[in-house]
């Protein structure tokens, strides 16, 4: 399960194990759940304690989850959240880069501590992180997969909806998603990206998130599972390396 590349073996007893950053809540609490689901022990990581502690409640299986208590834009998260992979469940073998933020703010109102908080939650953090985590996958020599979320309005802005500070810093990681495709390959590491449009998480708590459906062609916003869908087929797809998959009801594809 998970990553079964040639060349490379599977750890030596147990379940597979990934580590889902910002994993409280919405995309990354589920995410968590569908590879419980899967037999996979995980580990989730928040800025809060108490609502960490929520979290792996909800997600039950306390003998398959670790929590890591920090945030993503200090590298001495990346590093707890490998130690913790590799003292709980002898090692790491998927990454998704959850964690970040996203708001709308006109490009003429955003503030340096604004841009600055972007860059560092949603690139820095997901850079230092995966930094971390590539270290261990090398040392273990068996390949992985990393599976970083990045946005549809990379590629297709929404006028109604001025973003631009959260937007770059995701292109960041799109960016990175493509140069780490390319540098890992020959460690039998994968790297891909879930692009999601607009979904039903918390995110949009106090906005009616139904009547930005019209956005995609499906005519609806989509469900924090459908997410969970596309990051474990890109855990588990042996022949997919620096892809990006949009899950977005056909935003991108066209307007009805």
């Amino acid at each position: 399960m998970f990553d079964t590349s040639p060349g490379h073996t599977d750890p030596p007893a147990g379940a597979r194990t990934a580590v889902v950053t910002g994993s409280t809540s919405g995309i990354g609490l589920d995410v968590a759940r569908a590879f419980l689901a899967r037999g996979a022990n995980v580990v989730i990581n928040g800025r809060d304690a108490e609502r960490l502690a929520g979290a792996a409640a909800v997600l039950g299986h306390p003998d398959r989850v670790a929590r890591v208590v920090g945030d993503i834009g200090d590298a001495r998260t990346g590093a707890a959240l490998v130690d913790a992979a590799v003292k709980r469940f002898g090692g790491v073998d998927v990454l998704v880069n959850n964690a970040g933020t996203f708001a709308s703010r006109p490009f003429t109102e955003v503030s340096e501590e604004e841009l600055d908080g972007y860059l560092t939650g949603n690139l820095r953090g997901t850079y230092l992180t995966t930094q971390a985590v590539v270290r261990r996958l090398r040392a273990q020599g068996r390949g992985g997969s990393i599976v970083n979320i990045g946005t549809v309005l990379v590629d297709h802005a929404l006028a109604g909806f001025p973003a631009s500070a959260p937007v770059v810093s995701k292109a960041g990681v799109h960016a990175l998603t493509v140069s780490l495709a390319a540098e890992l390959a020959a460690d039998g590491i994968r790297v891909n990206l879930v692009a999601p449009g607009v979904i039903r998480t918390p995110l949009h708590s106090g906005v009616d998130v139904d009547s930005f459906g019209g956005v995609a062609l499906l005519d609806r916003v989509g469900e924090v599972e459908e997410i969970s869908a596309a990051v474990l087929y890109l855990a588990e797809a042996q022949f997919i390396t620096g892809h990006a998959l949009r899950v977005d009801g056909g935003h991108v594809t066209g307007r009805r």
